[in-house]
């Protein structure tokens, strides 16, 4: 049998083709031409596509300013002149007004990238002669890419959703091992689960050539998974199959489709890489726990106490499994900085299990990414921290989630360094454009350096999760460093009568009021986190910010201390949040900063 690549379009006249003499016995393999990508700031150009994104989401643009676009990339630096604009965007049989025309476009251009006439970052114009291209930008191959979809659950048990789920997320994790081979994060393709959405516009939404979908049956202790590689340009199948095996083959499955996938769209792997699947337990039952604790981590909120239950059933179901010690030791990190437990009952607990996910497996990412967390909440040791996330992000340099915290956790609330922190941030968003919580993340990092694009991209975030607390509690700070206090407060209530009265929330907007002179309602919020405080743990951190926006400078001060002699992780964001600016101006509070480690 011989093989033959052809483009996918080729497809619509196959029936003719094939019917030829000639061609009979041969096998059509469709192939995915290759473009030119050029990076320029935020921005980036798919010559394949046709398409401008920044941050990874489309950026709406005619025709005429794209073609303008791409024609001043082609020569960067170089002027070019109106009149090549001229014979290359309007042609010699188009009746228009060339000037008007040209002018138009160009503006449009310069609106959608956000550039100034007076001081350009992007075009450059030359009065009577053209335009130029004066950013820096970096021009490749576009490497393969690839959407891993929610395979459909065929079975009645919600049980068995949860189960497809995890091996969909097991699948993308094998691929993001391929250097070559740029695969969208979980959040993003999981977005489009229970959608019924076109292929190309998914294609589009997550800048990717290929998407990966199928479906799960379960029934006893039999398997049924079908899998389809499909090209999402034009929806032409590239690879399809299916798998009736039993359950304990099922990891087996996994690698199969994984490499099938590889294989179909020739990434090359590297001959000294580690296999490109390990479920890390051979137990079905474990690996169902596990993925069950990572839903409910996602979820955040409440549901993170609920993940810790699901990882210590998977650690005792089979006590070698690396990434459910990982999870755990993340579930157990956020139980203790959101303030759900005091530090002494979840913070040795997190830095135990990330230990021992990387006794266990070294070469597990996930597992340093959750040490350098413990380093910064339970041991403030900044050092520490920092070498165990680059050291996660060599072993996976696509994994959102470690560049998310490693830009704000250390970088930024832990170093100061605001430029790296939000180019961090900004690369999560990339490898996860729609993820809700990457984009709030970029924008608590947009915070020290530009507030209009914190405001506007916690807009974002609540545009893509309306229900999003992180999203409401950046556009609430954004909104307070812009000094519109009045706006910030009807941001605070909102989020409170849909979200809860969160103790964050609580104090933020007790800093809000007293801003606005409504000394009254500031102390109403502090008194409920007093007597809150009675009944169950509320973060002394948090209790200093409500005290000291109500006028009791030493109870901020009291609760101050007892913050940092309980280890209160609250405090790893005290040198560089906003809403400590006001405490950071008391001696006293400068004091507890500096025995942290600060300067």
């Amino acid at each position: 049998m011989i093989r033959i690549a052809v483009p996918a379009y080729f497809y619509r006249y196959s029936k003719l083709v094939l019917n030829s003499r000639f061609l009979k016995g041969l096998v059509l393999m469709p192939i995915i031409p290759s473009a030119r990508r050029v990076r320029f700031g935020q921005f980036e150009m798919d010559e394949h596509a046709g398409e401008l994104r920044r941050e990874g989401i489309k950026v709406r643009l005619q025709e005429q300013p794209l073609q303008i676009l791409q024609i001043l990339l082609e020569h960067p630096g170089k002027v070019v002149t109106r009149e090549e604009l001229r014979k290359r965007v309007w042609p010699t049989d188009t009746f228009v007004d060339f000037d008007h025309g040209i002018n138009n476009a160009i503006k449009r251009l310069r609106e959608a990238l956000g550039d100034i006439v007076e001081t350009p970052r992007y075009i450059e114009t030359l009065p009577r002669r053209g335009y130029r291209f004066v950013e820096r930008v970096e021009s490749k191959e576009a490497i393969q890419s690839i959407a891993v979809l929610p395979f459909l659950s065929l079975s009645a048990d919600p049980e068995n959703e949860i189960f497809a789920d995890g091996m969909c997320e097991e699948i993308i994790s094998s691929l993001a091992q391929i250097k070559n081979l740029h695969v969208t994060a979980r959040t993003s393709s999981f977005s489009f689960k229970g959608k019924h959405v076109d292929l190309r516009v998914i294609g589009e939404q997550l800048n990717v050539r290929t998407v990966l979908e199928g479906s799960v049956r379960k029934s006893g202790s039999r398997l049924r998974i079908t899998a389809q590689l499909v090209n999402a340009a034009d929806g032409y199948h590239l690879w399809s199959e299916r798998y009736d095996r039993e359950m304990k083959d099922v990891f087996a499955i996994q690698e199969e489709i994984a490499k099938s996938i590889a294989q179909r769209l020739e990434v090359t792997l590297d001959s000294e890489q580690r296999p490109l699947f390990r479920a890390g337990t051979d137990n079905l039952e474990a690996f169902k726990f596990y993925t069950q604790g990572r839903s409910l981590f996602f979820q955040r909120g409440p549901h993170v106490i609920r993940s810790v239950e699901r990882f210590k059933q998977a650690v005792t179901l089979d006590a070698k499994y690396a990434l459910a010690w990982s999870g755990l030791a993340d579930a157990y990190n956020m139980v203790g900085f959101y303030g759900l437990a005091r530090p002494e009952a979840c913070l040795p607990h997190a830095k135990e299990a990330a230990e021992q996910a990387i006794a266990l497996d070294p070469s597990v990412a996930e597992a340093h990414t959750s040490l350098a967390m413990s380093h910064l909440f339970h041991d403030w040791d900044r050092p520490s921290a920092e070498r165990e996330f680059l050291h996660s992000l060599e072993l996976k340099p696509r994994n959102s989630l470690t560049r998310g915290w490693y830009g704000l956790y250390f970088l930024q609330w832990g170093e100061g360094r605001f430029e790296e922190g939000l180019a961090q941030a900004t690369q999560a968003v990339q490898i996860d454009p729609l993820s809700p919580y990457a984009r709030a993340i970029q924008a608590f990092t947009y915070l020290p350096v530009d507030a209009d694009r914190s405001l506007a991209t916690a807009l974002e975030t609540l545009q893509m999760e309306p229900n999003s607390y992180l999203g409401y509690w950046a556009q609430l700070t954004a909104l307070n460093l812009q000094g519109r206090f009045t706006e910030a407060a009807e941001v605070g209530e909102s989020a409170m009568k849909l979200l809860g009265r969160s103790a964050w929330m609580l104090e933020s907007l007790a800093r809000t009021y007293a801003c606005l002179g409504r000394r009254s309602e500031s102390e109403a919020l502090y008194m409920e986190l007093r007597w809150r405080s009675k009944q169950e743990y509320v973060a002394p951190a948090v209790l200093a910010l409500a005290a000291y926006a109500a006028g009791e400078r030493d109870a901020a001060i009291r609760y101050g201390k007892e913050a940092h002699a309980i280890g209160d992780p609250t405090l790893t964001v005290a040198k560089y949040w906003p809403d400590f600016a006001d405490l950071r101006t008391d001696s006293r509070f400068d004091e507890i900063l500096i025995s942290r480690g600060w300067k």
